[in-house]
């Protein structure tokens, strides 16, 4: 076979849909029997949103049609309010939906695809020599070994497949930190019809989703649509504790941090709910992301202790290699190497992201002193367009080699295309993970070879772009009359063996 992908989260499943649509049918291995039912990750936050549309996915995940709409108006960072409605083009996205979901719509798509998906099968080891990959499996009746050409490891922070390669995993672990993590009930009269808010007596009103830091530690109300509120205090420097979490111990730790009492209750329904504590965080990535022919992707590749940057960094790791294998295994081109080379920068990014947030919300008087001055910084749009576009994930930009276009690099930018056969949006062109060159020249007689080509008009400087199958534009041009040549060299080294 192929691809064998361990692990079937969100980032293998989305990993074994990008390969299916390149042409290559994957074999996912996971070692639940049935997907788990724990609650995890609320939703998706970022470009990754932008990126689930271009596969036909937002409405499966979130019930709603395209396209996303970016959030103009707050976020939250390090308990400050992040105000959005000072910039004009927000890139900040958001689409709720808890990670049980997301796994069921992808493990569903998966298939469609054709990708098979074992469940109950454990990855118990690998040899890999040059042209491929033995893979060790156990299942509760019997051991068998697969023969593989690629191996992915999509299988968590505590990665077998990244240990049984020897790929270190430096970083970061905070172990000062205690989180608690429960839903619940709030007593109706402390809600806010008007403003959403928690109004707690003695402290004040909390808005949703907007942590609170004091200086005894840190509170958040999620009130999740659809879903029990979500509410989470975090501490410093508590004593480690071994006895199972308890309602009782949430609401105590909500008064140490508020200084009051929040009276919450047992959430409605029968779950299965959230009531846990966790001990430290970790911010850590990779040595490498490839060793021969294994590669790593998501939490296996990097771990990040800030929420809501993980799914975001994950599942792009998947669109990003998920093409670039199916074109190596197609006979198109080789261009893996590049996969580290994208995707580390923006893990790199993200722990700067993760570690200012952990450094902004530790306690002290001189961390006061620092979010007073980081708190008059926010108020000014440069600022907020910077932190913006790093809770995104949308400030680093893939190398453009020799061209320059201020579009290259990044993302295609959103655009309703108006063709012949009428409009319809860029989004819904790039669906099947092809590259595409989009023609908007008053000629429209842009032609490449084995590139599937579409000639519209769009409200962009731009006269033609060239998208590789993640949608990331690989060339790009603003010129009448553009340059073929280095349109032609790039889609040779992207896309097209040379004959």
């Amino acid at each position: 076979m192929d691809v064998v992908i361990i692990g079937g989260g969100p980032n293998g499943l989305m990993l074994a849909c990008e390969l299916a649509l390149g042409g290559v049918r994957p074999v996912v291995l996971e070692r639940l029997a049935a997907p788990s039912t724990e609650p995890k990750s609320n939703g998706l936050v970022g470009q990754v949103v932008r990126m689930v549309d271009r596969r036909g996915l937002y409405e499966r995940l979130g019930g709603q049609p395209g396209p996303p709409v970016p959030n103009n108006a707050y976020f939250m960072f390090a308990a400050f309010p992040l105000d959005l409605s000072v910039l004009d083009d927000s890139p900040v996205y958001n689409l709720g939906v808890p990670e049980v979901k997301t796994v069921r719509v992808l493990e569903e798509r998966a298939r469609e695809l054709g990708a098979e998906i074992r469940r109950g099968h454990e990855f118990a080891g690998l040899v890999q020599d040059a042209d491929g990959v033995t893979v060790s499996v156990r299942t509760p009746d019997e051991n068998y070994e697969l023969r593989t050409r690629y191996l992915v490891g999509a299988d968590g922070a505590s990665s077998s497949v990244r240990k049984a390669t020897g790929v270190g995993f430096p970083g970061v672990t905070r172990d000062r930190t205690t989180s608690r993590h429960a839903h619940v009930t709030v007593p109706a009269d402390m809600l806010d019809a008007t403003s959403g808010a928690l109004d707690v007596p003695g402290h004040g009103p909390v808005l949703p989703f907007l942590p609170v830091r004091t200086d005894h530690g840190g509170f958040t109300y999620a009130p999740m649509p659809g879903r029990p509120v979500l509410v989470a205090t975090t501490e410093w420097d508590e004593p480690e504790s071994r006895e199972p979490m308890t309602l009782q111990e949430m609401r105590a730790s909500i008064t140490r941090v508020l200084g009051v009492d929040v009276p919450v209750g047992p959430p409605p329904g029968d779950g299965p709910h959230v009531l846990r504590r966790l001990r430290g965080g970790n911010t850590r990535v990779a040595e490498r992301y490839r060793d021969g022919r294994v590669f790593l992707v998501g939490d296996a590749a990097h771990v990040f202790a800030a929420g809501g940057t993980g799914l975001n960094t994950g599942m792009q790791d998947a669109m990003n290699l998920g093409w670039k294998l199916a074109a190596a295994l197609t006979g198109k081109v080789d261009v893996l190497d590049t996969y580290e080379t994208e995707r580390r920068p923006v893990a790199e990014r993200t722990i700067t992201y993760a570690q200012a947030i952990s450094a902004l919300l530790a306690p002290g008087e001189e961390v006061n002193s620092l979010r007073t001055l980081f708190g008059e910084l926010l108020t000014h749009r440069d600022t907020v367009r910077t932190i913006a576009d790093m809770v995104a994930g949308a400030d680093v930009r893939y190398p453009v080699g020799g061209n320059a276009h201020p579009l290259s690099g990044w993302p295609a930018p959103d655009l309703d295309l108006r063709t012949a056969d009428g409009t319809i949006r860029l989004a819904e062109l790039v669906r099947d993970a092809k590259p595409l060159l989009v023609d908007l020249t008053d000629a429209g007689d842009l032609v490449i070879d084995g590139v599937e080509t579409v000639h519209a008009k769009a409200d962009t400087d731009a006269t033609a772009l060239l998208l590789r199958p993640d949608s990331y534009v690989a060339w790009a041009s603003s010129d009448p009359l553009p340059e073929t040549d280095t349109l032609r060299a790039t889609a040779r080294e992207w896309f097209v063996k040379p004959r």
